[in-house]
């Protein structure tokens, strides 16, 4: 077994923290209290080669491994979580359904811009009533000749309201099955197609430099060739998509943990109470050291569960458990590094405040801590 990343890896990791450091962390306390999605910095990680990591080069993508581009979400979150939310959303939930389910012609047509950063796409699946069950969106297409009339309305759409977005993903009934379940298909929607309205939503409490959009369909008319995949396959990509999206909020958790960590070491060791460093101090050096512990193990598990899907194997599980650990490690972590800054961790000056209230969105979005659970649970034989 080989724990070291090639040099290629490496190299991403220190050049997305260096850019992140230089471009991200100055302006991130800004951004947040305005709670301002950035297009400027959006299109410079476009630049870089952030967006279409995974994707061949022949749509414009990058040709990487899914580790580098775990690397890259994992570094982006140990700044900042709304940049890492526009990466992680970007690729896995905007990218990803149409790479791996989109004709030919739906990949030239769409990918070179989102693989550029100049555009991104949202991915409807969420709906007021349709969270955790995926598979009780009400959200309709029915079929009028060779073309599609949508209804319904989705919620929490990361992407889909700025002045990048370009379209959505959107999973809709289109029938029922012979079982009596509902048949799900996903379309392509773009930005601007009459019906098709999208709200950009505010007062979040965490990532609120990130683009968060209401989607409303009404008699919104698409022609058969906006169909991803085949018809009844929604559900499917859906799924499948989540599963890949799960590694990305795994990396954001573990980003996010090693930078409060790492803000907590360092406040711990300058600052000084009965004569020394707190650090010194037995019950400050013992949080520290847990999370340390507990990074590493996250790193390792999360890190396998990107291997297995690189070799084509089954990693649904390890996903799982991966979102799952990481998401749950940041909030302890979060928690220890303000609870070490004291009073001025509690402070919007001082990025652990930030840090502690993004952590939130880790344990809900792409499946809650509880479906985590009951995923993992299925997996094991429960």
């Amino acid at each position: 077994m080989d724990f070291d990343l090639t040099a290629e890896q490496e190299m991403i990791r220190k050049e997305v923290r260096k850019f992140a450091e230089k471009e991200i962390l100055p302006v991130a306390l800004e951004l947040d209290e305005k709670e301002e999605f950035s297009a400027k910095l959006t299109r410079m990680m476009g630049e870089i080669g952030l967006f279409g990591m995974f994707v061949l080069e022949d749509y414009e993508g990058q040709g990487l491994d899914y580790i580098s581009y775990i690397i890259a979400v994992e570094e982006l979150a140990r700044v900042d979580g709304s940049q890492a939310a526009t990466v992680a959303a970007g690729n896995s939930l905007g990218i990803g359904p149409i790479y791996y389910f989109g004709s030919e012609e739906q990949k030239k047509k769409y990918l070179p811009k989102l693989c550029s950063g100049e555009g991104l796409w949202g991915f409807g699946l969420t709906e007021p009533t349709a969270g955790s069950d995926a598979g009780g969106s009400k959200t309709s297409a029915v079929r009028d000749g060779d073309d599609w009339i949508i209804n319904g309305s989705k919620i929490f759409i990361t992407n889909a309201a700025c002045e990048l977005s370009l379209g959505v993903t959107v999973q809709a009934v289109t029938g029922v099955r012979d079982n009596g379940k509902p048949e799900y298909t996903c379309f392509l929607v773009e930005n601007g197609t009459p019906g098709f309205k999208t709200n950009p939503m505010h007062g979040k409490m965490m990532w609120r430099a990130s683009n968060t959009a209401e989607l409303f369909f009404d008699d919104v008319r698409v022609t058969k060739d906006n169909v991803l995949g085949k018809i009844g396959d929604g559900f499917h990509q859906m799924l499948q998509t989540l599963d890949g999206g799960r590694l990305s909020i795994g990396a954001m958790g573990l980003g996010g943990a090693q930078g409060s960590y790492e803000m907590a070491l360092a406040y711990a060791k300058k600052r000084e109470q009965f004569g020394q460093p707190i650090s010194k101090f037995q019950a400050i050096a013992f949080k520290l050291a847990d999370s340390a512990v507990e990074i590493e193990c996250a790193r390792n598990l999360l890190y396998k569960a990107c291997w297995l899907r690189s070799q084509k194997r089954s990693f649904e599980k390890e996903a799982a458990m991966a979102k799952l650990y990481c998401s749950e490690l940041m909030g302890r972590v979060a928690n220890h590094a303000v609870q070490i800054h004291g009073g001025h961790g509690l402070m919007k000056e001082n990025h652990v405040e930030r840090f502690y209230r993004d952590q939130k969105l880790l344990d809900i979005g792409e499946g809650t801590s509880e479906v985590q659970r009951l995923v993992i649970s299925r997996y094991i034989g429960c």
